[in-house]
């Protein structure tokens, strides 16, 4: 099988921790070759670039992430000023400010995160694990555990 027109086959790399879907640039590839090889002139990506695919794929991740902080700090926003008022007086703020924060949280570890991921595959590094994950279930449960309880006593 032959790979389309501008899309150069790639082999696995898993001796450098990549796993068993990961791309080698070419560089490594020649490496692993006893032939010489002419240098491609239509290569568009420098050999110490990963597959621009997987860039792409942290890059979306990275703006998912941007996403859901913006949906918690929406959230916040949303309950601190239009909840109708509970019978404790600082009700509101309890339940919105939290998430407010972990949206701030969140939109900081995500550019972390991004960062560290492209450092990560551009040194053929396995990716580091994210604390956003954690970090979101952790503050919605909170959260919903704290809003349950001021419904419940302060109706």
């Amino acid at each position: 099988m032959t790979a389309p027109p501008g899309i150069r086959p790639c082999k696995v790399a898993p001796e450098y921790g990549l796993g068993t879907g990961a791309a080698m640039t070419r560089r490594q590839i020649d490496s692993q070759s006893d032939e010489p090889r002419e240098p491609d002139t239509n290569d568009p990506a420098p050999p110490s670039e990963p597959d621009v695919r997987f860039s792409y794929a942290n890059e979306r991740t990275f703006l998912a992430w941007v996403r859901t902080s913006l949906g918690f700090v929406t959230a916040g926003l949303a309950i601190t000023q239009l909840l109708p008022p509970f019978d404790f007086s600082s009700a509101r703020r309890l339940i919105g400010l939290p998430l407010i924060a972990v949206g701030v949280v969140i939109a900081v570890f995500s550019f972390w995160n991004w960062r560290n991921n492209e450092a990560a595959m551009r040194e053929f590094r396995p990716l580091p694990k994210s604390p956003i994950p954690l970090v979101s279930a952790v503050a919605v449960s909170a959260v919903a555990t704290m809003a349950f309880v001021i419904v419940i006593v302060a109706g």
